[in-house]
């Protein structure tokens, strides 16, 4: 399994990494790396060149070279996060059943904003993630039993469409902790998230299971009111917001799960 899963997450990849790779600016990148290679490592062109290795061989990196070489090796693995997927083994992607709509950064507000009667619960997700990946199976599970007319689930990827997760006011920074991140849309606009976000940008600590979604979002009656929703079909008015079942909690301040 462990040799599986690299592999699987590899060949889910290729299309996305192939066109990322085909831009001029990685090709010429590519190639400028290479020309390094060879000529610091092949004769009789390496054999010019200035070393400051002890045994003077000028066909092969010296001290400060290598530290250099390390040193972008850690920047890169830094900020490509996604190649980090392939190399520490995780999981692949949950591929189970769901009903779940998956936004880009064009659909995402065209949807909250086309039927204002319909509840919206969004997942801000990476797929680099490991609480994302971890979550996933649950909020998909949760989408099967609540999933109706006038409550529906989306997920929208925030590692792929940055302009979303900045007009939505999710960091992608693993230091901060907000991924995932779900927000309740009502009438398009958001009523409540979790985490919450305290006065210095941190996000409160909070558990993603099934239990907590249920209870902090209200999900028996919010999902009692949207059959009602279905049923009236199209002369029902617009509803007014329900409200959480807990109390939110102060920005600055946190809570533990009950």
């Amino acid at each position: 399994m462990a040799v599986l899963a690299p592999l699987i997450a590899l060949v889910y990849s290729v299309p996305r990494l192939s066109r990322w790779l085909a831009r001029p600016y990685y090709l010429l990148s590519a190639l400028l790396s290479a020309a390094f290679l060879l000529v610091r490592k092949l004769p009789p062109l390496c054999n010019s060149l200035p070393t400051q290795r002890e045994d003077g061989n000028p066909c092969d990196f010296d001290w400060r070279e290598v530290e250099i070489l390390m040193f972008l090796s850690a920047i890169v693995m830094m900020k490509n996060r996604r190649s980090m997927f392939l190399m520490t083994c995780k999981p692949p992607l949950y591929m189970g059943p769901e009903y779940i709509k998956y936004f880009n950064d064009k659909t995402i507000d065209e949807e909250l904003e086309r039927d204002r009667r319909v509840t919206w619960i969004v997942e801000f997700f990476a797929n680099w993630s490991n609480d994302c990946q971890s979550f996933a199976p649950i909020y998909a599970d949760l989408s099967l039993k609540y999933n109706c007319t006038g409550l529906n689930f989306g997920k929208v990827d925030v590692g792929r469409y940055t302009d979303v997760s900045t007009r939505y006011k999710v960091s992608t920074s693993p230091l901060t902790k907000q991924l995932p991140t779900l927000i309740l849309f009502q009438g398009g606009k958001e009523v409540m998230r979790r985490p919450q976000i305290d006065k210095k940008g941190r996000a409160v600590s909070w558990t993603f299971s099934e239990e907590n979604v249920i209870r902090e979002f209200n999900l028996n009656e919010l999902y009692q009111r949207a059959k009602k929703l279905s049923k009236a079909g199209d002369h029902i008015p617009e509803e007014q917001p329900v409200a959480p079942t807990t109390a939110e909690v102060p920005e600055g301040e946190s809570k533990k799960d009950k």
